[in-house]
């Protein structure tokens, strides 16, 4: 293990399972200081003893701006700046074309849209020069799903914030990047797919189409995004790093 976020001050929204935790932990055991929000108090106190070191968690729902605020006054007690912000608070669930309320749209766009937006915006008189973001998108920004055109469209909309991003900070030279996670061994995958036996028959179906053989894990999304926001891509920015065993390549 290395100490390449010694004495930086990390933010990771949804940290309280899945890849947020995972890359939560990754960077509080290369030394940093982490912020981590949830919206359950006792999944974010489980998580906070799960990661270990310096970590600070912040009860909120990232599509709650006030909540938003709060995150950074609790950062502001304690730091003086940001050095990386991991926005990867979201989700999703399957309506197919014709079934989609207006509920749900608002619902998936508020939490993978907006609230992504703002987790950034509002940070921004804490971000450091040459600070890092990296954004959490997802495979379906860039394939067809069925009966998940909402959630997909989200994570375009965040894959395109990182191309417009990138020119609204050049000033700054603060570097914003995407990872976008194939089928990856989460809670909220395992939810998404039904539970039990049938999740796991649908990733097992999954799996056969992934030309590495299997689905993901979180720990190895967290590498992903350790990479992006540390100086080993000092010179990558505005790109879309896919980590789904090579599923879009083909």
């Amino acid at each position: 293990m290395t100490d390449r976020f010694n004495n930086k001050v990390v933010v990771v929204t949804g940290g309280t399972s899945g890849i947020g935790l995972a890359t939560a932990k990754a960077f509080a055991a290369e030394g940093a200081s982490v912020f981590i929000t949830g919206r359950r108090k006792d999944a974010l106190e489980a998580a906070m003893k799960s990661i270990g070191g310096r970590v600070t968690g912040v009860q909120g729902d990232m599509a709650n701006l006030a909540d938003i605020d709060r995150l950074y006054d609790a950062v502001q007690k304690k730091h003086q700046q940001i050095d990386v912000i991991f926005a990867n608070a979201g989700g999703g669930e399957f309506a197919p074309l014709g079934a989609i309320t207006e509920e749900h749209y608002q619902r998936t766009f508020d939490t993978n849209v907006k609230g992504v937006l703002f987790t950034v915006q509002k940070a921004l008189p804490l971000l450091r020069d040459g600070a890092s973001i990296v954004l959490n998108a997802s495979t379906t920004s860039v394939s067809g799903t069925p009966a998940f055109s909402v959630y997909s469209a989200t994570k375009a909309a965040v894959r395109n914030f990182a191309r417009n991003w990138i020119l609204d900070l050049k000033d700054r030279h603060i570097r914003v990047n995407a990872v976008s996670p194939g089928v990856t061994e989460t809670h909220g995958l395992n939810h998404l797919f039904g539970g039990g036996e049938q999740a796991e028959g649908t990733k097992t179906q999954l799996a056969a189409l992934i030309p590495a053989g299997r689905v993901g894990q979180p720990e190895e999304i967290a590498k992903a995004v350790l990479f992006l926001a540390s100086d080993d891509a000092s010179f990558v920015n505005g790109i879309e790093l896919f980590v789904d065993g090579g599923l879009v390549q083909i």
